[in-house]
């Protein structure tokens, strides 16, 4: 895939999407590959991955299509599609955009990595399993994924407010990040760069740590990638200097590192393994303290530390 050329007009007009259906792709691949990114996504593995084996051994086309196209290091156009809206859609307009694929791009797209077919039903059948992965395993699932996407978005945007689109795109999937001089790079292929400007540019976090790129040429591209949040491993997670957990409690101390990027209550319950009005009581304190921010994005209110609690946070680990 190599690098995108955008122009400062496209990059300006970006957007982030919160996609039901790109949460269910991502879900299927993880389904289909077996492998986790953390132990949360381990243990939901765990729960529907010998359910999800069974529904693909009585309807095996699409699932044999995408193991031939992971070995090749490639997401088949048939499952995943760029948002059509830059807001929330609902799955089942979603679902429309797969029903929608021609037979002839689908088979064009799978002739890129040298698999030939001639059915002409491909997206029904993608669509219909789909739609049971959507079902069975991440719809239980969605208002807390919702959560975590709409957090990490709301993260980002506070990374691009403070740092630019370098610090934005910086780790959002291995190997993208921003060049400058307009370019995007999308991984560390060799391909040839893709010119993009003009057309709708989308960011999709999905919870599963998978990534991948979809478009619709020439008028979206979309860049899906793995969002930061509650499934995260907590041991990547920067532990509380001794000086600030004397100083607040180990339980508040150890919240108010993890909120150096906003999270939900939810997320934080998550984390941190403490009860829910356990982590009411501590938010509230440190509120009160001046230590934190509150606000509210779509569904979710989001917390996180105030300029007062980073210096504070920087004076303790200067101590340390």
């Amino acid at each position: 895939m190599g690098w995108w050329e955008v122009s400062a007009d496209t990059l300006a007009g970006s957007r982030f999407v919160v996609s039901p259906l790109a949460e269910t792709t991502a879900s299927l691949l993880a389904l289909e590959s077996g492998t986790a990114a953390h132990p949360g996504e381990r243990r939901w593995l765990d729960a529907h991955r010998d359910t999800y084996l069974g529904y693909a051994k009585d309807h095996p086309v699409i699932p044999g299509l995408i193991r031939v196209s992971l070995a090749r290091c490639w997401i088949p156009g048939v499952i995943t599609v760029a948002p059509a809206s830059s807001g929330e859609s609902a799955f089942a307009d979603e679902l429309e955009q797969i029903t929608g694929l021609s037979p002839e791009s689908v088979a064009a797209d799978l002739a890129v990595v040298g698999i030939r077919t001639a059915s002409d039903d491909l997206p029904k059948k993608a669509a219909e399993l789909l739609e049971w992965v959507w079902v069975n395993a991440v719809l239980p699932y969605w208002p807390t994924r919702r959560k975590i996407i709409e957090a990490d978005i709301a993260a980002r945007t506070t990374e691009l407010g403070r740092g630019g689109w370098t610090q934005a795109l910086s780790d959002m999937r291995p190997g993208m990040r921003w060049l400058g001089d307009g370019r995007l790079q999308i991984n560390a292929s060799d391909n040839p760069p893709r010119e993009i400007s003009g057309a709708r540019l989308l960011f999709v976090p999905v919870t599963p740590g998978k990534g991948w790129v979809a478009w619709d040429e020439p008028h979206r591209y979309a860049v899906m990638y793995p969002c930061s949040g509650a499934l995260a491993d907590p041991g990547s997670r920067a532990a509380a200097p001794e000086t600030l957990a004397a100083l607040l409690g180990p339980a508040r101390a150890a919240i108010l590192m993890l909120l150096a990027t906003p999270k939900t209550t939810t997320q934080l319950v998550a984390l941190t393994g403490q009860r829910l009005g356990s982590v009411g009581r501590h938010l509230h304190i440190l509120r009160s303290a001046g230590l934190l921010e509150r606000r509210r994005v779509g569904r979710s209110v989001l917390y996180r530390r105030s300029p007062a609690a980073d210096l504070l946070v920087r004076i303790q680990n200067e101590a340390s």
